[in-house]
């Protein structure tokens, strides 16, 4: 999937930058899976977990040292030997040599050791949560491209608008301005339309800027430099029938409460590791060497003799000043607390997902019924345009129809932004942002 998303980014990138093509929503999206900079730290996150894993086994496997050593002993130790052994007074006597040269190695292996046997079992869930990451961060993005590609989409059919509305009303203002020239009407029936005008001018001008910045953050959400140009499909995102939900919602579902449950399984074996610490560990070590003494340096590196030997050890933890113990009540305080965590966010998922789709529901039908009064507003203002070139309606009435068309629009527009950000937050709350990003044409 990786190589694909690469590849798949790596033959889009000279169309895109030619101006060839406009992008679709799904090909923002993957180009922000390939290239937006939180997916490169995901996988560095699982990479990092798999060296854990690697440490956590390595304690276990034997550690073998090697040493050696060459002593110059400038001044050798003395030690005091009492009267009547070799001498009727108290001697002092210097035992050992000038030079030592000694060549070792060691091997420890760890025999049982329940604490390292438990840090050994959390590999597993660690690499779980860390798979879970780039899961959530995959989500994270699908889910802000399609927030910046709607507000984007949103822009263009906001200015879209405002263009057909000007050139309509430019189309009235030429007849107004002959009707004021023949002295058919007043000025200022002529200066009202040229003030709406105007104004309609200046929501273009603040369209256009608001299209320019969410194109930027369109830009940066799928990892694209900012000087690069993109162009977006002028396709309607079809709104299409309501989209059937799950019977009943499963917070099982979502990548948080997955991630929260490992956490949970890490925070239960963390304290069975604790525990452990209660068992005896038991150890081998085995170590050969060869070692040369001399007054002669030349004596120190030649003449060698060998040593070696095993030692099995074991060791029993009889008092800690109880130090152990809080660590284990700390670590239940923490399960504790993360459980209880776990049922909060399980009713605050449940809340997010009934509010979604709630709120889907309420802003497919706003939609719907704007859509239509936009169709049925036009329709009003064009019959009224021709009705008033011919005479038969006053200025007030094409005002008022051109003002109803204008707010039928507006209230489109804002129902458009709310369905779109209510069909990704109902995605996000059930889990499914995959499998939407997946059905994207």
């Amino acid at each position: 999937m990786k190589i694909q998303q690469l590849l798949c980014a790596f033959l889009l990138v000279p169309l895109w930058a030619q101006g060839q093509t406009n992008w679709t929503l799904k090909q923002c999206i993957e180009y922000g899976l390939g290239n937006y900079g939180t997916v490169k730290v995901a996988r560095y996150q699982r990479e990092l977990a798999d060296q854990q894993a690697r440490q956590a086994l390595a304690s276990y496997l034997p550690q073998v040292n090697g040493v050696g050593t060459i002593d110059d002993n400038i001044k050798l130790q003395s030690t005091l030997i009492p009267a009547g052994f070799i001498s009727p007074e108290p001697k002092r006597l210097a035992l050992g040599s000038k030079y030592t040269t000694s060549v070792s190695a060691s091997a420890d292996q760890v025999i049982f050791d329940k604490s390292l046997l438990m840090g050994i079992k959390a590999n597993e869930p660690n690499k779980l949560k860390a798979e879970q990451g780039e899961q959530q961060t995959r989500e994270k993005i699908i889910y802000n491209v399609a927030n910046a590609y709607y507000q984007v989409f949103v822009a263009q059919e906001q200015i879209r608008l405002l263009k057909d509305n000007m050139a309509r009303t430019a189309q009235v203002l030429e007849i107004l301005k002959l009707q004021r020239d023949n002295g058919v009407i007043q000025p200022v029936d002529h200066d009202r339309t040229q003030v709406s005008y105007n104004n309609t001018q200046s929501q273009l001008t603040v369209a256009e800027n608001t299209y320019n910045l969410a194109l930027n953050k369109l830009k940066f959400q799928m990892g694209m430099a900012q000087e690069q140009p993109l162009a977006l499909s002028d396709t309607l995102l079809r709104v299409g029938a309501p989209v059937p939900v799950a019977a009943t919602f499963d917070a099982r579902n979502l990548i948080d409460y997955k991630i929260q449950e490992t956490n949970l399984e890490l925070q239960r074996i963390d304290q069975k590791r604790i525990q452990a610490g209660y068992l005896p560990r038991v150890s081998i070590n085995a170590r050969y060497g060869t070692m040369a003494l001399g007054n002669d340096y030349w004596q120190s590196v030649s003449l060698f003799t060998g040593f070696g030997g095993f030692q099995l050890k074991v060791q029993l933890p009889i008092f800690d000043g109880f130090s152990r113990s809080a660590q284990i009540q700390q670590s239940k305080l923490n399960i504790r607390t993360l459980e209880e965590q776990q049922r909060i966010n399980a009713a605050s998922y449940q809340l997010q997902y009934n509010n979604a789709l709630s709120q889907m529901e309420k802003t497919r039908g706003s939609l719907a019924n704007d859509d239509r009064n936009v169709q049925l507003a036009r329709q009003v203002y064009e019959v009224t345009t021709l009705q008033y070139k011919q005479g038969t309606k006053p200025l007030t009435d094409l005002i008022n129809a051109e003002n109803s068309y204008r707010e039928a629009q507006a209230n489109y527009i804002n129902s458009l932004i709310g369905f779109y950000q209510a069909q990704l937050d109902r995605e996000q709350s059930q889990g499914s942002l995959q499998n939407f990003y997946q059905q994207l044409q």
